[in-house]
C-alpha cells in the first residue's frame, strides 16, 4: 500500500532508512534546508512535510509527526511497516520537570512513562514502560560527549493531554523518580519500534520549566544541538 493514506511518497526509495520526526513540520523544513544536501521533498499530505538529502555523505530523511501519541504512530507505523525504516529518531521539546534542567538542555530519554492507551490494557498490572533501543543511546552519549553537548540521559512521562492539570500528586513522584520532562511522543514511537521489530531513540530539547518558556519561531529553528546530535548518531 504504496503511497499510504498519510505519507505521498511513491516509492520506498524516495525515504531513507533512518527518519527524523519532529512534531512541528516547519522544524523538519529547518533541518533539510540548514543540515541537508541535495534534499528532495517525498510528502506534503496534510501539510506534514518530508524530505530525503545527505548528511556528510549519509543519506538521511526528515519528517513532521504532528503532535501526541494518536497523530504520531500513524507515521511511525506506516513508515515501519510499509516503506521499510529501520529506524526513527523523534527530535522533539519537552518540558523539563527536574530543577537542574535548564531550557535548551538536551534530553535522551532512556524509558517513557506514559497513562495513554498505546501502552496500558496491554500487560495487565504490569506497569511497562518503553525503552528506545541501547545501541543508539550508548551511541548518543558517546557522541554528545566528543562533541561537547550536555545531554541529560533518564526517563521522559510521555502525555496525551498538553493542558492536563494533574492533581493526586502524579507529577510530584515522577520528579521524585528522577523523570527528566515531559512530552507526547516517546512512549508512542517506542511501541511502535518494538511492535515492528525496529529502531527507536528519542532527543528533546526542553523548550520550557518552571521559569521560562520559548517562542514557536525559537522552538522550530534555535535547537541544533539536538538536530546536529542526532544527525550524527543516525544510522546509515
Amino acid at each position: 500500500m504504496i503511497p499510504t493514506p498519510h505519507i505521498g511518497a511513491t516509492s520506498k526509495d524516495q525515504i531513507a532508512n533512518t527518519v527524523l520526526m519532529p512534531g512541528d513540520p516547519k522544524r523538519a523544513k529547518f533541518i533539510a534546508d540548514n543540515f541537508l544536501e541535495n534534499v528532495e521533498q517525498f510528502t506534503d499530505v496534510r501539510g506534514m512535510l518530508g524530505f530525503t538529502g545527505t548528511y556528510k555523505g549519509k543519506r538521511v530523511s526528515v519528517m513532521g509527526s504532528g503532535m501526541g501519541i494518536p497523530s504520531a504512530m500513524i507515521y511511525y507505523h506506516e513508515l515501519f511497516a510499509f516503506y521499510d525504516v529501520k529506524t526513527i529518531i523523534r527530535v522533539g521539546t519537552a518540558g523539563g520537570l527536574q530543577p537542574h534542567l535548564k531550557v535548551r538542555d538536551v534530553i535522551v530519554a532512556t524509558a517513557a512513562n506514559t497513562a495513554s492507551s498505546v501502552v496500558k490494557g496491554k500487560f495487565g498490572e504490569i506497569q511497562f514502560s518503553p525503552t528506545p533501543t541501547f545501541e543508539l543511546l550508548l551511541k548518543t552519549h558517546e557522541k554528545a560527549e566528543e562533541l561537547g553537548i550536555k545531554a541529560h540521559f533518564g526517563p521522559v512521562f510521555s502525555s496525551d493531554e498538553f493542558y492536563r492539570k494533574w492533581t493526586n500528586g502524579e507529577i510530584d513522584n515522577l520528579i521524585k523518580y528522577n523523570t527528566l520532562g515531559v512530552e507526547m511522543e516517546a512512549a508512542g514511537l517506542f511501541m511502535s519500534a518494538l511492535e515492528n521489530g525496529k529502531q527507536a531513540l528519542c532527543i528533546c530539547t526542553v523548550s520550557d520549566n518552571a521559569e521560562e518558556e520559548e517562542s514557536a519561531e525559537t522552538r522550530e529553528k534555535a535547537y541544533t544541538d539536538m538536530m546536529k546530535l542526532a544527525l550524527e548518531v543516525a544510522p546509515k
